[in-house]
Order: structure tokens, then sequence, then C-alpha cells
């Protein structure tokens, strides 16, 4: 059937709850994938939005999280997972806030849509130290193997 990524808090395309972003507890979501392809020697999570600012007017991709080195035979990870308990040899890039975890859904304006987005890849990617999104987009570049997307959208309930 091939690398699928879901999530028991939200529906593809569906409303992330706000437990999840910065109007509430701002911990990561449980998220689970099924589908790793044999051959698979790594994985890597990227969560962004790229609405940013404006729904209206994206000037940027802003990147939520960042994890590489996730084992081949993980298969999920927990709500509000920390750095501790990520799975064994899993390694955190930065978000856009400069510093490794989870950073929440919290648009300044509108509906944003966050896409989580995770890659199977044929190789084991060296410690990259604390990479952005970018050094590890380049990192896994031609080793891809297969990868799946799961988006959610956010529009703050207050100002």
């Amino acid at each position: 059937m091939g690398l699928a990524l879901t999530s028991p808090a939200f529906a593809p395309g569906g409303e992330i709850p706000t437990l999840f972003t910065c109007e509430g507890s701002d911990v990561s979501p449980p998220l689970v994938w099924t589908g790793v392809p044999d051959g698979t020697k790594g994985l890597v999570l990227i969560v962004d939005d790229p609405d940013a600012p404006d729904p209206a007017a994206p000037k940027m991709t802003w990147v939520h999280w960042v994890l590489y080195g996730i084992p081949p035979d993980a298969r999920s990870l927990p709500e509000g997972v920390a750095s501790g308990a990520l799975p064994a040899g899993t390694r955190e890039g930065l978000n856009d806030w400069k510093r490794t975890g989870y950073g929440g859904p919290c648009p300044p304006i509108g509906r944003h849509r966050y896409f989580h987005k995770l890659y199977a890849l044929d190789t084991e990617l060296p410690d990259l130290g604390a990479p952005t999104k970018a050094a590890v987009e380049a990192a896994i570049k031609g080793h891809v193997l297969a990868e799946a997307e799961l988006m959610g959208t956010y529009e703050k309930k207050s100002p």
C-alpha cells in the first residue's frame, strides 16, 4: 500500500485540536505510520506551514518540527513526546524558533495548513548537529525511498 502517515488526533485535512497549538498545551500530536518500505535505514519527519504569515499572502514556510535518524522499526510517536522519549537514535533539528523540539501551530492570521511529512531513506544520516530543515532536505536528496504526508489546519480561536 505504501508509506502512510496518520494521527488519531485529527483527520487528514481536518482541524488540529487546540491541545497541540500555542493556545493549548503546545505538545506534539500523536503520529502513526505504516508501510515502511523494505530497505529503509532511517526516517525523517518535518512539520511545516507554507502559509506564513498570512494564507492570503504567504511569504515563507514556517518550520515547526524536524526529526531525523528515526529508526526504521519505529511506527509511531506518542502525544507530547519529549526529547528524551524519542525512539532510540532519533536526532532533532532546529525549528524556526531556533530551537529543537516541537512548536505547535500559532498562526497570526487566518487558517493555516500544517504539513507533517515523513520520509523513508535508503541510508542512515550522520549526526548533523542541530540542522535546519534545509540542511536535512539537502542530506536526504537522492535517498528517499518513499514519503507520506498528513495535513491538518488551524486558525486561532482568540486574537
